[in-house]
């Protein structure tokens, strides 16, 4: 039985830029900490605490952050929880089975089957604790201004009265932003981290360089030598876990990487597709793709299509990832399973665990990743 806890969208009026151009004038901008730490001077942290009631913060201090609050509008009952205590400290006091409320989730608009098999993982973990999910969307590889709205995002969760904590799915934020919300009380775990984060931050991911070894490999015993990649964004923590991957393989089996057989891409069909093109287009083209999730893997397969070729018997394609997708695909595409459900559900746990106060060793937690041999793959032609 498939039991999912339901997925909240925001309240009305949780973003009202959101509502800009739907009649009437413009929304203004709410005012963030961020804006009120500028403003006095301050780091976050220190506005958190004074919003908080907290001691240890000067006289002086204390009031700068509340005279520019107030002059800017910002809403400090959002920030003192109208005079409750922070949720997570309330609630560290109980078991992770009693624990209620929402948990945050970010991530990307994206709406491949990537992030929903995820946010199925997290929303039948919260279910089984009769907990419900509060989905925040933000933007794929995010400008500055998108990034400022994803942290504004954040501030939002640490202020909720019934929200105890965190999931962040890819977030943009670096190691010191991170710490910067967890030092203003706010419990989370980051789920597939986008670039590589501290020690201290917990996350959960998956084995990316061992299921890239097992795609290669298995392509190299098939016989393939000239073997193309279409990769993710090369900035991208997964991107060059999955080329180290890669190149083990290679190794390995005593074959030299070619740069000509690399392309990079944008994890979209389109965009495997127009990288299978390039690939295809060489003078000697590879024998095989390893594209680095399913949906550029199933692209390359429609750009060898569209050049007459047939698979497996002209051209081998692998994938990484496993959605349905992939065994939806003709052929089957032969792909590395990635646990997806299953990094939700590890995350809500580590999570509770966090909000708990258990202390647990290692923050970060690595799921096995393993190859599913379906149909898209075969010997080479001789």
């Amino acid at each position: 039985m498939d039991v999912r806890a339901p997925v909240l969208e925001p309240p009305d009026g949780a973003n009202s830029s959101s509502r800009a151009g739907a009649g009437g004038p413009p929304a203004q901008p709410r005012t963030t900490i961020r804006d009120v730490a500028t403003l006095a001077g301050v780091s976050t942290s220190t506005v958190s605490r004074v919003l908080n009631g907290r001691s240890d913060v000067s006289d002086e201090t204390r009031l700068v952050v509340e005279r520019v609050a107030r002059s800017h509008g910002y809403d400090t009952r959002r920030a003192r929880g109208k005079g409750r205590a922070r949720p997570g400290r309330e609630l560290s006091r109980l078991a992770s089975k009693q624990l209620s409320g929402l948990v945050g989730v970010t991530m990307t608009t994206s709406g491949t089957a990537y992030f929903s098999t995820i946010l199925a993982g997290i929303a039948e973990a919260l279910a089984e604790r009769d907990m419900c999910a509060l989905v925040e969307p933000t933007l794929e590889c995010p400008t500055p201004q998108e990034h400022d709205r994803e942290m504004s995002l954040l501030e939002r969760l640490m202020g909720g009265e019934t929200t105890i904590g965190a999931l962040l799915i890819l977030p943009a934020e670096s190691t010191d932003e991170l710490r910067g919300l967890r030092e203003d009380g706010l419990f989370f775990v980051v789920v597939d981290p986008l670039h590589e984060l501290g020690t201290d931050i917990p996350v959960v991911s998956a084995a990316n360089a061992s299921g890239a070894h097992q795609a290669t490999a298995h392509l190299i015993a098939l016989g393939h030598r000239r073997i193309g990649v279409i990769t993710g964004p090369r900035h991208g923590i997964a991107t060059r876990a999955r080329l180290q991957g890669h190149y083990a393989a290679l190794a390995e089996a005593g074959v030299m990487p070619d740069p000509a057989l690399e392309v990079e891409s944008d994890w979209l069909v389109p965009g495997g597709a127009a990288g299978a093109e390039g690939l295809l287009g060489l003078a000697a083209p590879p024998t095989a793709i390893f594209a680095f999730n399913d949906p550029m893997a199933i692209g390359a397969m429609h750009a060898a299509r569209a050049r007459g070729l047939r698979l497996p018997e002209h051209l081998s394609i692998v994938g990484f990832d496993d959605t349905p997708e992939a065994e939806a695909a003709f052929p089957g595409l032969t792909t590395v399973h990635q646990p997806l459900r299953e990094l939700g559900r590890m995350a809500v746990s580590l999570l509770l665990r966090l909000v708990d106060q258990h202390r647990f060793e290692p923050l970060h937690v690595e799921l096995a990743t393993r190859l599913v041999m379906r149909s898209s793959t075969a010997p080479p032609a001789l």
